[in-house]
Parts: C-alpha cells; structure tokens; sequence
C-alpha cells in the first residue's frame, strides 16, 4: 500500500511539472493562431483553457494536450473574413461580425464531433495504415519546423524581416542553449522535466542579463494585441441575438463547421494513436470524439475559437513525464492564470526558449527511421508515406490523411485483383472442375470472369471456392451472372466450398441456387476454412 501512493505521489508530481511546461508553450502558439485567424488573442487563449480542460477530464486519451491548433485557425480565416462582410451588408450594419459567425460555427462543429462519437465513428482510425501514420508525423514535424522559422524574424517595424547580425545571434545561441538543456539535463536526472528547466534557465538569463531580446510580450503586441491580461471567460449571450437562425446561416456556417469538424477529429484521433504506440496503452476514439465535441459547444458559448488536439504540446507533456489527467487539467488551469494573475511574467519569457524546446518537439516527432524503411517497404507503400509528408506540408493534416488512406485501398485493391487464380482439370465423367485461389471481390471480378470459357467448356462444369473468400457484393454478383450464362447456354453448373454467408446471399437472391451449391460435401479442408471464417 506505501508503494502505491508513493508511486501514485511521483506520478502526481511528473503531471504537474509537465502541465506547467505545457502551459509556457501553448501560449505562443494560442497567440500565433488567433493572428492567423484574424482574432484577438484572448479567443484563442480561452480556447486553449476550455478546450485543455474538458478533454483533460473527460477525453479519450490521459496525457493528451489539447487547445488552438493551427489546422482548425487557417479555416476560419475565410469564415471571420465572409462573416464581417455578411454583417455589414445587413439592413443595420454590424461591425466584426464574423466573431460571432465563429462562435456558432464552433458550437456547430462540436455538435457534428459528439454525433460522431455517439455513433461510434472514432473505430475508423484503426483503418488508417502504418505509412500513412509515418507520413503524417513526418509531415507534422516538418510543419512545425517551418512555423517556428517565423519567429526568426523582425516584425516591429510592420513587414518582417530576417533577423541579422547581433540579434540572430542571440537568438540562435538562447535556442540551442535551450535545447542542449534538454538534450543533456535527462541524462543528470529525470525527476524534473528538462523543458521546464530549460524555459526557466534561459528566461533567468535573458532578464537579468539585460538581453534585447524577442519576448513573449513583444511577439502578441507585434502582432496587434495588447497583451495576455484578460478575465474569465463569459457566456456570449449575444449569440442568440445577433446570429439570425435562418436558411442563410446555417448554408453559410455548416460548411465550415463540417470542415472544422473533420479537421478536429482526424488530427486528435491520429495524435491519440500516435501517444498509444508511445506509451503502449490504449486511448478511447469514440469517448475522445464526444470529449472534443464537448469542448467545442462549451468554447464556442463562452468565446474561444474551438480547437483540437495539439500533437507537439501532447509530445512535450508525455516526454516530460505526464501521463495522467492530471497533468492536461494543470496546463489548462496554468493557463488561465497567467491570463487572471501572471501576465506580466510570461510575457517576459523569451521566444527564443519556446522555439527550443518545439525544436526538440520535431526531433522527437519526425520518425528518422523512414529512411531506413524506405527501400525495404513495397513500393506502394513508399509512395503513401511520402505522398502523406508532402501532402501535410503542402496542404493540411485531413486532406493528407484522407489521400494516404483511399490510395492505400486502392494500391491494395490493385494487388489483391492480381492474385485469383483458376485451375482447371477434367474428371473422368468429362466434368470441367475450376478450383478458385484468391480473393473474389470487386477488383477482381474481370481477371475471374477471364478464367471461364461458357462456350467451349464441357455439358458439366463444377467452380470449387476452398482457396477463395467472396468478399463483397460484387463476388456474388460475378457468380450470379456466371452461373446464367452456363445456365444460358444448356450447361450444368455447380459450386463448392462457398461459404456459409455467401450461400445464404445467393439463395436470397435467387432460390434456384439451391440446386447449384452443393453442400454435403465430404471434405475435411471445408470445415477447417469454415471454421477459421467464423473466428475471424
């Protein structure tokens, strides 16, 4: 029993130091978001904050981070855009309208994210094949890599512009000396997270070193706010007032809430996958789809913009230890009291130590072994991975996912409708026997038709499936369509070995197909397949 708790103190410990880690870091990236929305930044930060806490407590997968992502951001661009212009065409204009249009599209979204939790859509990340999961964190890590060049650059004076000179150099020297922290301090000791540490020693440098340095601070008021000071989050009571309910609106934000909608899952369900191969335990897709739906009503009620999984802050808080509820529940309540108490101190945290330890991140992310794999793996296989990293790089995390998957089934398909195969014998009655190998399903249906010849075969033809498996509608049809044209043509046909489900199709279908399926059939190897059939 004194093992237990001491085993659950230390695990209590390694969640809160790596939720307060998690903290530092969600908030430039929260505040990078919301400018990319076209947003105060207070809207992502109190997205960070709701969206972190519900899936913390009632989400899918312990140790996973959630907030304001970067995917769900670049599509309410266009929605915030539309919405103001929506707003002032109206008979009384309205400023910044589409904010609201925001809040309800988020709220939507949610609602579309918990019905597919509720229907169980969260078992489809199963289908998703191995090279597509490499070329998705591959992806990933390239596109965090490219988002954190960003903050090499000067943009105090409107147009950014590449650090040069002192300033470069100062930056680049805090960004490695963050990252040699954590690369080092883990071989010292592992009871604290090394990101921490390293946040903490290079802002103690920085500040009483007297650096000229970009902060925190610096980079939200560069980029038009005034700063991380802000209140709780308050129910946005002018939703019902201001959103007319009508045909225009729903046409208007059900697109975009579809899109987030998607966007939201298929990254928090890959990042769920993604930490269950980390940790070798097993999250919840089904509870975690009805969690971030959750979220995403609460958020956009209460004025955030909606969010997601974030897989760098999730690798950041397992890495560091957390593993626990309890470390996402500290990272979002941190949050919201650097918002209430602490502005002042994070907004001296220096950029450089962030983009350090995101630096790790991609380390960490990017599965180096690809280009071991690359020339063992089947071509097709190759293809998809980097189809998938180029495709995240270019585009977007779902449009990437959702290519790599459809061209696996169809390079699958491809192959499998290569491998029937027939062999034909005569019996010394004359009857015509065709042994079946392989898959019958709709890829293969032309190569199995091929395999007969109705005109020149024999008075008696037999088709043996024991080394086949109708899979799909399409099989039956071909043997449906078969069996006629022998029919057709004054010729007995009969088949064998086919299995239970696919006899009680083709007797639905037609009740003729009773006298063609034989099945008393004394053959040891049926009742083998029959069986294995009825396991799987």
């Amino acid at each position: 029993m004194v093992d237990f708790f001491r085993k659950k103190a230390a695990n209590s410990k390694d969640d809160i130091l790596s939720g307060l880690t998690v903290a530092l870091a969600l908030v430039p990236e929260a505040v990078a978001f919301s400018f990319v929305a076209g947003v105060d930044p207070l809207v992502g930060l109190y997205a960070a904050f709701m969206v972190g806490l519900i899936t913390s407590v009632f989400g899918g997968r312990p140790g996973m981070i959630s907030g304001a992502t970067g995917a769900m951001a670049v599509v309410l661009v266009s929605l915030v855009k539309e919405g103001n212009d929506m707003g002032m065409a109206m008979a009384n204009p309205i400023q910044d309208m589409g904010l609201n249009y925001l809040f309800a599209t988020v709220v939507l979204a949610g609602v579309l994210q918990f019905l597919a939790g509720t229907f169980k859509f969260g078992k489809f990340v199963r289908l998703i094949p191995h090279p597509v999961m490499m070329g998705f964190v591959n992806g990933l890590a390239i596109v965090i890599f490219m988002s954190q060049l960003g903050m090499f650059k000067d943009v105090s004076g409107g147009e950014p512009t590449w650090l040069q000179g002192i300033d470069l150099y100062t930056m680049i020297g805090l960004v490695v000396l963050t990252m040699g922290i954590m690369y080092f301090l883990p071989k010292i000791t592992t009871k604290i997270p090394a990101a921490l540490i390293a946040i903490l020693s290079v802002s103690a440098i920085a500040i009483f070193g007297g650096l000229d340095v970009s902060t925190v601070g610096s980079f939200i008021r560069d980029g038009g706010g005034t700063g991380l000071k802000g209140g709780l989050p308050t129910f946005q009571s002018q939703l019902f007032a201001m959103v007319p309910l009508n045909w225009t609106t729903i046409t208007f934000i059900l697109p975009y809430a579809a899109i987030l909608a998607a966007i939201g899952l298929i990254e928090s369900l890959m990042t769920l996958n993604l930490l269950d191969e980390i940790t070798n335990t097993r999250g919840n897709g089904n509870r975690e789809c009805m969690a971030q739906g959750a979220a995403n009503i609460v958020t956009g009620f209460f004025g955030g913009m909606g969010g997601c999984a974030m897989i760098g802050q999730s690798l950041i808080n397992v890495k560091s230890g957390g593993r626990g509820r309890l470390s996402g529940i500290v990272a979002a309540s941190t949050l919201l009291i650097f918002i209430l108490f602490a502005s002042p101190y994070i907004e001296m945290v220096p950029i450089a130590a962030l983009v350090g330890v995101m630096f790790m991140v991609v380390i960490g992310t990017f599965a180096w072994a690809t280009f071991n794999v690359l020339g063992k793996i089947p071509k097709a296989d190759a293809f998809v991975l980097i189809l998938v990293t180029g495709l995240t790089v270019v585009f977007d995390l779902a449009i990437a996912v959702l290519v790599g998957v459809i061209v696996s089934a169809l390079a699958f398909s491809w192959d499998n409708a290569r491998k029937i195969r027939a062999r034909k014998s005569i019996r010394e009655n004359g009857t015509k026997v065709y042994e079946i190998w392989g898959p019958l399903f709709f890829g293969s249906i032309t190569t199995f038709n091929n395999k007969f010849d109705v005109e020149n075969d024999p008075e008696s033809v037999e088709i043996d499936f024991i080394e086949s498996r109708v899979a799909d509608h399409s099989g039956i049809e071909a043997i449906s369509n078969l069996v006629q044209k022998y029919e057709s043509a004054g010729k007995t046909i009969k088949l064998k070995h086919l299995s239970h489900d696919c006899i009680i199709l083709l007797q639905r279908a037609d009740d003729h197909f009773k006298t063609v399926i034989l099945r008393d059939i004394d053959d040891p190897r049926y009742y083998v397949v029959t069986d294995k059939a009825k396991i799987g």
